[in-house]
Parts: structure tokens; C-alpha cells; sequence
């Protein structure tokens, strides 16, 4: 039987992606994140609300390792990359690595242990690419595989996006999406009638694990992946743009944005703390954008503002 060595690091939140995309360029085969506000108004496979579980800024992300690497090396290595990570301004907290060795089901059961179809709004729902899930009437399956580097789609951040999608698409959209990660967000798009979706990220691994997500869904071949720095060097005029990325990454964008956005577009932002809300919000505000949507779920906040010539009603804010 195959043997697996899964390497643990306890992390901030913020820092995720980084090391996510540190284990696998390291050789990890697959990458699980657990994070405490994923289970924050989730429902199991019973439609029972996950019970309380206690918040926290920190994280773990588990790479899984061939046992013919050598483990010494591999500890060695990540953490002087752990250390450079720390000292490049993320906020990271305090990194605490570790190790054990698994077999290779006992893999496979952890990602199940933290898998499950999750409908996450009126008319879309996130099932693991190996489940043989029936679809009520009306219901849009988005299939994600879980052995990848960007967790399981149910975060508060992507759940709010979603529910923004859901509530801005009517069909026939040109979409942009900013720091695709997963390409849930894209999927979701196409799903919901947008007719062009250009999705982009910074990283490679992200592209390539978008691509891999965009071909397990049926009918989403209307979405482009390529590298990309933001919206740097993109021309497309677009009806919606969406970016669920970090709140002092997401003010660089706003600018951009509003120029490519035909009138009456819309920008969805994600994946900003409470904190900074306010700096997110300025910064779309100051580039022309009104708001019309604000929601928060625990610390994170989601938004919806329009290009516009006159103030909508604004819901929340």
C-alpha cells in the first residue's frame, strides 16, 4: 500500500494562498484548507447547521507527500520558506509547522471528512467532483474537486459572490474575474447565463487548477483562463466584474475597473475584513462606482457597486 507524509501549517487566513501554492510547488499532490469560517452557517448533508464552531484568524493547510521524498529535506525547505513568507509583510501570525506519515485511504478520507455538496444559495450548489449528486429542478451544480489548493468553495467570502452573481446576472453578460483561484466564481457565472467569462490570475497553479474545475463542469466552455496581473493589459468592456481577493489588493483594481465596465456595470468585491471596509469602499467610490449592495457575514464583507450616473438605493452599507 502507498505510504503519504502530510506536512501541517498552522497559519493566519491571509496567508492561505501563499502557502497553499508553497506545498505544491514543494511537491505536495494535493492541498486541504480548514478554516473555522467555512463552517459558518453551513448546512450538512442532513440540511442541519454545522454545530458552533469557534472562530478564528488562523488556519491550517495540509500538503500530502509521496514518502519517497525525503521528509527532512522537505521540513527544512518549507520552513525557510515559511520564514522568508514571514518576514515579506503578510500577515502570517505564528507559523507552526509539523508532520506524519498516512496511508494513502487515510488521505482520501480527510478529504471526504471535509467535503460535502453545500448549497450555498437559492439556485446553486457546490458538490465534490466524485459525488453522485441528484440536482432538484431549477438547481445549478457547480463540481469542484477538493484535491486542490483553494479550499472547498463554502468560504463566507465566495459565498457572498456567489449570492451577488445570483442577484446581478440575467444572461448574456461579458464577466471578468479577478484572481480566479478555484474558477468558482466563473463557473457560477456561466451557469447563471453569462454568455463570455475572462477569468485571471496572478499564479500559475491558480489557472491551472481553474482549468481543471472549468472542465469538470458541463457547458462552461464560454470561459477564458489566462495569467494576469489584475486587470493590467485587459481591454474586454465588460457588464460585471468580480474579485474576491484580499481588501488592500481589491483598492488597486477600482480605477480599472470603472474604465472597463460599460455603463451600468456592475463590480462585485469579496474577501474584505471589517477593518478595512471603509479604505474598499473609498476607493470605489473615488473612482466614480455608487454602492448598491453591502453584506457581511461574521468579520468578512461582500459588495455590489454600479457605474452610474445617479445614486441607487443603497441596501445596508
Amino acid at each position: 500500500m502507498d505510504k503519504w507524509q502530510e506536512l501541517t501549517v498552522r497559519v493566519h487566513r491571509d496567508a492561505q494562498e501563499a502557502v497553499s501554492n508553497m506545498l505544491i510547488e514543494a511537491g505536495s499532490q494535493g492541498v486541504l484548507i480548514n478554516d473555522s469560517a467555512d463552517y459558518l452557517g453551513q448546512l450538512d448533508r442532513y440540511g442541519e447547521v454545522f454545530p458552533e464552531v469557534e472562530q478564528s484568524e488562523m488556519i491550517t493547510v495540509v500538503g500530502y507527500f509521496p514518502d519517497t521524498m525525503a521528509l527532512d529535506d522537505l521540513q527544512s525547505s518549507i520552513q525557510n520558506d515559511l520564514a522568508n513568507l514571514a518576514g515579506s509583510g503578510l500577515e502570517t501570525g505564528e507559523i507552526a509547522l509539523s508532520s506524519q506519515a498516512l496511508a494513502e485511504e487515510d488521505w482520501a478520507d480527510n478529504w471526504k471528512k471535509y467535503y460535502e455538496p453545500a448549497r450555498i444559495s437559492h439556485d446553486l450548489t457546490i458538490v465534490p467532483s466524485w459525488t453522485d449528486y441528484q440536482a432538484e429542478l431549477g438547481e445549478k451544480i457547480i463540481k469542484l474537486d477538493p484535491g486542490m489548493a483553494f479550499g472547498t468553495g463554502t468560504h463566507p467570502t465566495t459565498k457572498m459572490s456567489l449570492f451577488a452573481l445570483e442577484q446581478v446576472l440575467r444572461g448574456g453578460e461579458t464577466v471578468i474575474d479577478v484572481g480566479t483561484g478555484s474558477g468558482v466564481l466563473s463557473i457560477a457565472s456561466s451557469l447563471l447565463g453569462a454568455k463570455s467569462i475572462y477569468a485571471y490570475d496572478l499564479d500559475n497553479v491558480a489557472v491551472r487548477v481553474a482549468k481543471e474545475n472549468i472542465d469538470l463542469n458541463k457547458g462552461t466552455e464560454n470561459i477564458q483562463v489566462a495569467v494576469g496581473d489584475l486587470l493590467k493589459g485587459v481591454d474586454i468592456k465588460a457588464d460585471l466584474i468580480v474579485a474576491n481577493i484580499l481588501a488592500d489588493i481589491l483598492i488597486h483594481l477600482t480605477e480599472d475597473a470603472y474604465h472597463l465596465l460599460k455603463d451600468e456595470g456592475y463590480l462585485i468585491m469579496s474577501g474584505i475584513i471589517s477593518e478595512k471596509w471603509d479604505m474598499v469602499r473609498q476607493s470605489a467610490e473615488n473612482a466614480g462606482f455608487f454602492l448598491e449592495t453591502h453584506m457581511i457575514q461574521g468579520e468578512w464583507n461582500a459588495c455590489v457597486f454600479k457605474k452610474t450616473d445617479h445614486i441607487s438605493g443603497v441596501i445596508g452599507g
